[in-house]
């Protein structure tokens, strides 16, 4: 600190004066540091606490963790872990950033010094600058001051002469006029004048191109500059340094339009603003030319320097006065458009037009199709509330601006060809290396079309928000701003149309109502974009958008017919206006209205009663099908509870008969629509009837309908008879429906069951010739059923072997005979029955219930009792359908599995017998196949009985007419309830056919034991395995089944599957080791006590002896001897085994015969 002269110290701090002694000196005493610390001003600019940092950084970490805990157990484990990972690596940067401050923040007690210090100096720098601000400020303020300068020139002629020897110019000008020129001086004063100007013209004088039209008359030039203006300009003298001044301009514009208040706007300026304009023009053209007098000047002020043209630079006067003019042009006819703009709001467009002016006065903005916002907003429903607000305020902005256009080379290029050439051949003469003082400032009218994004609830597509530039230029021959926005509204109505067309054809909700051609046609005939749209029939209604309020109108085509309907549109038109979205529903249910009107005028001509609505759920009126838009229910008089209901479709009109039942336990009485059948009225109307197809109970209401053979869809304007409902054609429709409420007890049965259903024409005399004599006289006129195997036979047995298609017949709906129907089943062959009770002819009855055409195999199901039509047709089927297959598979097995002696013996819808090989026979029924069981088949096994009367005589008749598979019989009829029925018949004739070898030798060796008197017996274990038991009970032989036509023969004590060991197991190749037999001994040993039945002693050489025994037989085919037994073919079993048995049985013998003498 330092003390200043007058006892003050310096930044406003006290002083810190020594203490003075005894003697008069001072102590001189020394600030500490720490005090002079605190007489630094603080600056905490720029500086955050750290601390700060760090709580913001940990509170967004457990934020963002808190947020994951929440989230990530939705996500799937791969998004899980690139959440974290990510996470980790956002945080650990920021931890980094943190790190790095809290490093550098050790530093922060230093910086905040360094920055007080700064602040110190910069205060003491201020003050600097102040004082010397202050000084300077005396110095400037003391020189007005002085007394002006003496006249000493006039004071010494006063002093000397005592009088005035000189009078002031300016007096002697006023007094003494001069004399003025004659003609020939004024005609020769003009001469010169223009002669100079024509020189300088063309040698000197920079004409901007837009002015190059000029003509030379009465001492001026008149340049002229198309569609802006034509001056006159004059030069001071002929001198080089003279220059040009302003005498006049006119502007080159007209005003189209309302010519209403145009006055105000004249081509050629007068009064304030021609001076105004003039004196501009001179500063302009005298921009560098020195004042002829010096202005006056203020005392203590100095002038400013006149500009001074640099080196190398020629001035050009010409170009800036044409630069003011242009802008003085475009300016003047922009007011003019404001004008207009401002005098259609007064004629009606304020409340939906704004116009804007920026203060330059070189840009208005126009809005169009302003929406004011609700006077009061709290007494509307929110729901209406929130629509507007998504709803702009406007429609588009158009404005109009005053901009510089840069000069341009090529086809964009604002001069011509020659108007360049030119341009460069007088640069080049005039200015020579020199360059112009100004350069021309192309302006042009820049006019610019903003549609509001979302205006009336559309966004136009691209293409629809360009408009041509032809149709945005402003043409000064023709200025009328109300044709310019009217082309601009026009452009805009024709995207809205187009966007409405496109949404309307297009939509999801209505591109099958308005997509063909014709129904949405864009009009542009008229001033106004509409919309043309086909309603129904010959009604149409016109949409458009009114220029001026920008609001949707919906208005008719002025016909009779249509004069009712105003307030309709008028209410419509409210609506659209606060939702303009709502357009395509709006003229959804205005059609709906429209073709609801007319229907009911129909019905009201024929007396019949018609309700628009009946009291049903949503659900319930879901069942008339997807497509359905509106209804007309017609009520059968005859039958309360039935109804002819004509569907309104998006194309046109569905018919159904439906049958209703009231709920009473309900509060309204809710009604349930039990049934419902589609009519085709044109085949009704030309005599030919059917129906559409129907559903089941869920799912699927309303399936889609078949068009007829030869019917072409309507389209485009090719409605004719669309929605065209004829008073006759809905008088047949409603006697045909008192006719069709009976046949609804069969369609109920199959909705109850779910079975969809469709309706062919009945050609009962064709299916079934036998069944003619039951058809009634109606029954021509009433549809059959067609229903699908797959679904009515759904879960039933060999639903397989019918065709895709069942058809139900009624028979004697409106007789007094008892009502019956037959259901025909075409199966996928034909198979002749065959056996004794195939007749002679091609249609045969095996039941009163039953009639097969065996020529079209189609096998007829009649049923007395309609309620229960459905379940007696699956339980005859059930009972059919198998033997059907089964014959089928029987007939085939032949060629298709190559066994050459398989034969179908016998079939007649109710069993089968065939020979599965030689003269075995197998004989199928099935009962009770509507059981969860699936079923039972019986299985009876015989032997074909020759015809040979000596051959009866050489066999015995019980020996031949046995078949040994008949103590199969259990196991064998399980094998048809598993799988496909032909898969299983194909396993059940292979098992038969391969186990027949050996069951014919156990049959044998049982009978041949029983003659002899043996105890010896044979019995089946499962269909595979077999068994002889010999008469100690404690030893037994199996016969096992293998695959690839193998019979294992092995000790009954062993299984195939023992697992003791590798001697146990069964060997592929080679015979039994010693080893084999002494573990095998031992391991027989042991069991004899655990087990019941006991090892064959001596087993495996009881083998080796059997098969030499069945070698010298010549016993073909192969066998291969394994530990417990021996393997061998189907072919070689019964030689095998026969010598096998003998062994063992003799062995067996041998050892009761040595225990009894014993």
């Amino acid at each position: 600190m330092e003390q200043a002269v007058n006892g003050l110290v310096m930044n406003g701090t006290t002083s810190h004066i020594p203490p003075t002694l005894t003697n008069g000196d001072a102590v001189m005493h020394e600030p500490l540091p720490e005090e002079l610390e605190r007489e630094l001003p603080v600056v905490m600019d720029g500086q955050v606490p750290l601390g700060d940092l760090l709580s913001r950084l940990v509170q967004t970490m457990y934020a963002e963790l808190t947020e994951m805990a929440e989230t990530m157990p939705h996500m799937s484990d791969a998004a899980r872990k690139r959440s974290v990972a990510d996470w980790v690596v956002k945080i650990k940067r920021q931890v980094v950033k943190l790190y790095a401050i809290a490093k550098w923040s050790r530093d922060a007690s230093v910086v905040q010094k360094a920055m007080n210090i700064t602040a110190f100096l910069m205060d003491q720098n201020r003050q600097f600058e102040d004082a010397v601000m202050g000084l300077k400020y005396g110095r400037d303020s003391l020189d007005p001051a002085r007394l002006r300068n003496h006249d000493l020139l006039t004071s010494l002629d006063v002093l000397t002469t005592g009088t005035y020897r000189r009078l002031p110019t300016c007096i002697k000008e006023f007094f003494i006029r001069p004399s003025p020129l004659s003609d020939e001086e004024v005609e020769k004063t003009l001469a010169d004048i223009e002669d100079a100007m024509r020189y300088r013209l063309r040698t000197s004088e920079i004409i901007p191109w837009e002015m190059s039209q000029y003509r030379i008359a009465d001492g001026r030039v008149i340049f002229t500059a198309p569609k802006l203006f034509e001056t006159s300009l004059c030069l001071l003298g002929a001198g080089k340094n003279d220059g040009w001044f302003f005498v006049n301009v006119e502007f080159l514009f007209k005003v189209g339009g309302d010519q209403t208040g145009m006055q105000e706007f004249p081509r050629t300026p007068t009064g304030v603003l021609k001076r105004n304009i003039a004196d501009e023009a001179d500063a302009r053209l005298g921009f560098y030319l020195s004042p002829e007098e010096p202005p006056p000047t203020v005392p203590g002020v100095e002038p400013p320097p006149r500009p001074q043209l640099p080196e190398g630079v020629v001035d050009a006067p010409l170009v800036r006065v044409f630069n003011f003019l242009q802008m003085m042009s475009l300016s003047y006819q922009l007011e003019i458009l404001w004008y207009q703009a401002e005098r259609m709001r007064s004629l009606g467009w304020a409340d939906y037009m704004t116009v804007e002016m920026t203060n330059n006065r070189q840009k208005m903005v126009v809005s169009y199709w302003v929406r004011n916002p609700p006077p009061n907003a709290a007494n509307q429903s929110s729901q209406a509330s929130q629509a507007r607000n998504r709803i702009p305020r406007l429609g588009g902005k158009l404005s109009i601006s005053i901009v510089q256009v840069k000069e341009k080379t090529g086809r964009g290029s604002l001069r011509s060809p020659k108007a360049r050439v030119l341009a460069e051949l007088q640069e080049r003469s005039k200015l020579e290396r020199s360059r112009p003082s100004d350069e021309v400032e192309h302006m042009r009218f820049h006019v610019q079309w903003e549609p509001e994004k979302g205006a009336l609830g559309v966004t136009i597509g691209p293409e629809d928000m360009q408009i041509p530039p032809d149709q945005l230029r402003i043409d000064s021959d023709d200025l009328d701003f109300e044709s310019l926005l009217r082309r601009v509204i026009r452009r805009h109505t024709e995207g809205i149309m187009k966007f409405f067309q496109m949404q309307l054809t297009r939509g999801a909700m209505t591109r099958n109502v308005f997509s063909a051609p014709g129904e949405i046609t864009l009009v542009n005939h008229d001033s106004t974009p509409s919309l043309r749209v086909h309603l129904c029939a010959d009604e149409v209604v016109i949409v458009t958008v009114d220029p001026r309020t920008g609001r949707l109108t919906l208005r008719d085509t002025g016909d009779l017919a249509a004069a009712g309907r105003g307030p309709r549109f008028a209410t419509i038109s409210d609506r659209l206006n606060d939702t303009p979205w709502w357009l395509p529903e709006a003229l959804l249910r205005l059609r709906l209205t429209t073709i609801t009107d007319l229907a009911e005028q129909k019905v009201q001509y024929l007396g019949l009663q018609s309700f628009r609505q009946r009291n049903f759920a949503p659900e319930e009126l879901a069942k008339l099908g997807p497509d359905a838009r509106g209804t007309l229910y017609i009520q059968l008089a005859n039958f309360p509870s039935h109804y002819l209901v004509l569907v309104i479709t998006d194309n046109d009109y569905r018919y159904a008969l439906i049958n209703v039942t009231v709920q009473r336990e309900t509060m309204y009485n809710n009604m349930i629509m039990e049934d419902i059948g589609w009519l085709n009225v044109r085949r009704i109307h030309g005599d030919d009837v059917s129906v559409e197809p129907g559903v089941g109970p869920e799912p699927s209401v309303g399936q889609k309908r078949k068009r007829e053979d030869g019917v072409a869809a309507p389209s485009g304007q090719s409605y004719p008879t669309s929605f065209r409902l004829d008073t006759k054609v809905l008088r047949e429709l409603y006697a045909y429906c008192c006719a069709r409420v009976a046949y609804t007890k069969v369609e109920q049965q199959f909705k109850l069951r779910g079975i969809p259903y469709t309706h062919v024409n009945s050609t009962m005399n064709s299916s079934a010739p036998d069944l003619a004599h039951i058809q009634s006289s109606l029954a021509r006129s009433i549809p059959a059923l067609c229903v699908l195997s797959s679904d009515i036979l759904s879960g039933a047995p060999a639903a397989e072997a019918a065709m895709p298609n069942i058809r139900v017949i009624p028979l004697n709906w409106w007789s007094s005979d008892q009502a019956k129907v037959v259901t025909c089943v075409k199966l996928k062959y034909v198979q002749q029955p065959i056996g004794k009770r195939a007749s002679g002819t091609s249609v045969i009855r095996p039941s009163k219930r039953i009639i097969y055409d065996t020529r079209e195999a189609i096998v007829s199901f009649l049923s007395d009792d309609v309620d229960k039509c459905v379940d007696e047709f699956l339980e005859e089927w059930a009972r059919v359908s198998k033997m059907v297959v089964i014959a089928r598979e029987v007939a085939q097995m032949s060629s298709k599995y190559l066994w050459t002696d398989v034969r179908l013996l016998s079939f007649d819808l109710q069993t089968v017998e065939f020979a599965y090989t030689a003269d075995y026979t197998l004989s199928l029924t099935c009962t009770d196949q509507l059981s969860s069981t699936g079923g039972l088949y019986h299985l009876r096994f015989g032997r074909v009985q020759p015809d040979d009367d000596e051959h009866l005589m050489q066999v015995d008749d019980a020996a031949h007419a046995h078949n040994p598979h008949e103590d199969v019989e259990p196991y064998m009829r399980n094998l048809l309830r598993h799988g496909r029925l032909s898969s299983a018949l194909h396993r059940l004739v292979g098992l038969l056919r391969e186990t027949l070898p050996v069951v014919a030798e156990l049959e044998e060796i049982r009978t041949s034991a029983a003659r002899s008197g043996a105890c010896v017996d044979t019995f089946a274990k499962s269909a595979g395995w077999f068994r002889i038991l010999y008469g100690d009970l404690r030893h037994a032989l199996d016969f096992r089944l293998m695959a690839g036509g193998r019979v294992v023969i092995l000790d009954g004590s062993h299984s195939l599957f023992d697992d003791s060991g590798d001697s146990l197991g069964i060997r592929r190749l080679g015979g039994p080791s010693t080893n084999a037999k002494a573990s095998s001994s031992s391991i027989s040993a042991t069991r004899e006590d655990s087990v019941a039945l006991r090892g064959i002693p001596d087993f495996p050489s009881l083998i080796q002896d059997a098969i030499k025994a069945a070698v010298a037989h010549g016993v073909s085919g192969r066998f291969a001897p394994i530990d417990i037994g021996v393997i061998c073919d189907v072919a070689a079993v019964r030689v095998v085994g026969r010598m096998l048995h003998q062994k063992v049985f003799e062995k067996l013998e041998s050892l009761a015969g040595s225990k009894t003498s014993l």
